[in-house]
């Protein structure tokens, strides 16, 4: 018979000679790195990674286990979606379409009228006023690619994440919500100059390198290679590589969930760590696809 090493044993083996990720090769050019992984090792094929239908609604959830609920770049569009039951929500960034006061006030309110016991909140690229270094920059600027941003006062949005009363926000922190340790991040890689844009490389591998080694469940905004990170119109795969190196060698959470990509909505697994694409938008901006939810063992029960 084959053992295969607890996730304590795991954690000893990497604590004694510490795991470090380094950039990769093919960090700047993710479709690259991913035909390259692919054919080298198979890395993002079966048996090594599988698709996952995701769990209906009505599927009875143990006493033992925690219900989450994933719902990720709902764009200040809330109003129509059907929120399924479950304990937890765990909302992975682009709530707003910019990030503006209103919207965030908005969001807030439609969060205070879901029933979970906790919700959990990152930003997102679209939430430009929660990214202070984005904020300086754009109102130094001759041109003004945000009007109704670049108004806004700087009281208006220095405190903006206070008006989230009715969640749990973190921006790369954690938090331990019944006894499971979630560690929440905004950043991905630059696109078009949005909110917490980061160069791919090291400057995003600093922020990931921030991610503790035994979270239990791990909130991105944007996607790892290779799982639910392909955009058709463009032809490429957009997920980051460190990420992904980070969450397979170092980190091994249970649920890697974000969005960012809506053309990614849906689930995969690497057999270990569950991966969720949860973009509540499609391509086109319309809030159809539906919120999935992950069943995990309480702590302790594992």
């Amino acid at each position: 018979t084959v053992s295969v090493p607890s996730r304590a044993m795991a954690r000893r083996i990497s604590s004694q000679g510490k795991v470090t990720i380094s950039v990769d090769e093919y960090s700047s050019n993710p479709t690259q790195a991913f035909t390259h992984y692919n054919i080298n090792q198979s890395r993002f094929q079966p048996p090594h990674v599988h698709m996952v239908e995701p769990l209906p609604y009505d599927a009875p959830k143990s006493v033992d286990h925690t219900r989450f609920v994933c719902v990720s770049d709902t764009h200040s569009r809330t109003d129509g979606i059907q929120m399924p039951f479950g304990d937890v929500l765990l909302h992975t960034g682009d709530f707003t379409e910019l990030g503006l006061p209103s919207e965030v006030k908005k969001f807030n309110d439609w969060l205070g009228s879901l029933p979970y016991e906790y919700k959990v909140v990152i930003a997102g690229n679209h939430e430009l006023t929660f990214d202070k270094d984005f904020m300086s920059e754009l109102v130094k600027q001759d041109y003004y690619r945000f009007p109704s941003v670049s108004k806004l006062r700087t009281e208006d949005f220095d405190d903006v994440q206070s008006l989230l009363t009715n969640c749990v926000y973190v921006q790369d922190s954690e938090v331990t919500i019944k006894g499971f340790r979630i560690y929440g991040t905004p950043w991905t890689p630059w696109f078009n100059g949005w909110g917490f844009n980061l160069p791919r490389g090291q400057s995003l591998l600093d922020k990931w390198n921030q991610i503790p080694e035994d979270v239990d469940i791990l909130m991105t905004h944007g996607p790892p290679l290779g799982f639910r990170d392909w955009v058709p119109k463009e032809l490429q795969r957009v997920g980051c590589v460190e990420l992904l190196n980070t969450v397979q060698k170092r980190v091994r959470p249970k649920l890697h969930a974000y969005g960012g990509i809506h053309e990614g909505y849906g689930i995969m697994t690497d057999g270990y760590t569950t991966f969720i694409n949860s973009s509540t938008c499609t391509v086109s901006f319309q809030p159809t696809n539906p919120p999935i939810i992950f069943d995990l063992p309480n702590p302790g029960n594992s």
